[in-house]
């Protein structure tokens, strides 16, 4: 056990991927939408993933050979089915992965779906310990569990720490839906966009919102005021999920959140990726819902409780969200150059879903996150991709 532990304060400068770091009692707790954004919001789905770090890394210079953080996480659960593994943080020393744990303790929500009703369960923080790194000076990243609540409570390394140095690459900031954020991936650098941002030598703002990537006003206004060399917007999955919206809202939400973001980007390379395959919801509208028989033998599957027919109503399915947003960017990139379109059927269609299919029907695996990674460099990072550059 090291014996001459330095405390660093963790600050904002230190949490590259988060907008807001909002001060608690127990410690701090990164955001991924600004406070003003949270006070316009009332669904307890967004409040619930927007404080889920994914993205957020820990990132310090320092010589340290030891590294040990606190952190207290809040884990959701479903009543009657098994918990989630616990999160994982990823360590990575000047880019390469070397380590991964878990922290134990923190507080327990449980749904019980059948009544509609939740209760928390309060425990003590924990510690991730990451120890034997080699003794040079070193870029240093913990990325953040991308699926759990995480406060922070302290931070204790062997060797004094500063923030880690802007190293001149391009920011790319993207929107999307669980997906995105990076749900059924084996841990917070595995999901599509982290590894989408390593091969295109970018750095990652992820506002991928599970449930909620829903075309809301805040997030596109989020999006116009943040930083950013490089812009996508991935759009589809969630508006007939939810059943939000008819075909006649979606077309005029869409140019209202592309139109917001480009306020503040006028000339930012933009993209806009429609859905990858989904069998579900391929020509049947939502809303979606738990599969109550799977959830009888305990397991977590997802279904569509439309009717195919409603298309004729203005309902939406995948393949409507994609024609539209096909038609919408043609019109658009008219007078906008720098606003490109990448049909998600070329990250992730039909023929991988019979290679790699989504095991809740919904989600991709890790596999299958790692597919749409690969898929998405070539087409966008490379020569004459939208986002092609130089790579840092």
């Amino acid at each position: 056990m090291t014996s001459t532990w330095i405390d660093t304060p963790i600050t904002a400068d230190l949490l590259p991927g988060a907008l807001d770091v909002q001060h608690t009692a127990r410690g701090v707790l990164p955001h991924r939408l600004p406070a003003w954004a949270r006070a316009q919001n009332t669904d307890s789905q967004l409040a619930m993933v927007e404080a889920q770090p994914a993205g957020v890394r820990l990132a310090i210079r320092t010589r340290a050979t030891a590294i040990e953080l606190d952190a207290l996480p809040t884990r959701w659960t479903y009543t009657g089915l098994p918990s989630r593994p616990d999160g994982v943080y990823d360590l990575l020393v000047d880019g390469q992965l070397i380590d991964q744990a878990s922290v134990a303790g923190g507080d327990t929500v449980t749904i019980d779906m059948s009544s509609g009703t939740t209760q928390r369960r309060s425990g003590p923080p924990g510690t991730v310990r990451f120890t034997g790194l080699p003794d040079r000076m070193k870029h240093v990243e913990i990325w953040l569990p991308h699926n759990e609540t995480t406060e922070l409570v302290a931070l204790r390394t062997d060797a004094p720490v500063t923030p880690a140095p802007i190293r001149g690459r391009r920011v790319w900031l993207h929107h999307g839906s669980s997906i995105s954020q990076g749900s059924n991936a084996a841990g917070p650098t595995t999901t599509w966009p982290a590894l989408a941002a390593r091969s295109g030598g970018v750095d990652l703002v992820n506002l991928g919102f599970g449930g909620s990537a829903l075309l809301d006003p805040f997030t596109a206004r989020t999006m116009r005021d943040t930083p950013a060399d490089l812009i996508s917007v991935k759009i589809g999955i969630n508006l007939v999920n939810t059943d939000v919206m008819r075909l006649r809202a979606l077309g005029p939400a869409v140019h209202g959140f592309l139109d917001t973001i480009r306020d503040g980007h006028p000339h930012t390379p933009l993209l806009v990726i429609s859905p990858i395959y989904c069998p579900i919801h391929e020509d049947t509208p939502g809303p979606g819902s738990f599969d109550l028989a799977a959830l009888a033998t305990g397991q977590v599957r997802f279904r569509a409780t439309g009717d195919p027919a409603e298309k004729a109503t203005g309902k939406l399915t995948l393949g409507v969200v994609r024609e539209e947003l096909a038609r919408i960017t043609v019109q658009r990139a008219a007078a906008d150059p720098n606003l490109h379109h990448l049909d998600g059927l070329a990250l992730y269609g039909e023929a991988d879903f019979a290679e790699l299919p989504l095991p809740d029907d919904l989600h991709p695996d890790t596999a299958a996150h790692r597919r749409i990674a690969e898929r998405f460099g070539p087409q966008v990072f490379d020569t004459n991709g939208p986002f092609a550059g130089p790579v840092a």
